[in-house]
């Protein structure tokens, strides 16, 4: 698919070098960088379909906090 992109001139130096190393063309590398940047940054990870996230450390729940939870959202 041909497209015409505005970039700066430092970038199309920085692909077009790049390009160059892996003997690749422009388009190949600006698509593969493109697609690289798009991807999340990490995935939790999952059991049993359900996404795993890092416990906070310093957060416990106590029963004042268990109180004062349910009285501001009933």
């Amino acid at each position: 698919m041909r497209t015409t992109l505005n970039i700066s001139a430092e970038a199309m130096a920085r692909v077009r070098q790049l390009a160059e190393q892996r003997g690749a063309t422009l388009g190949a590398v600006v698509s593969e960088l493109l697609l690289k940047a798009l991807e999340p940054e990490e995935t939790p990870p999952v059991r049993n379909g359900v996404p795993l996230y890092p416990a906070h450390p310093y957060e416990t729940a106590d029963l004042d906090l268990v109180n004062q939870l349910r009285d501001e959202y009933p």
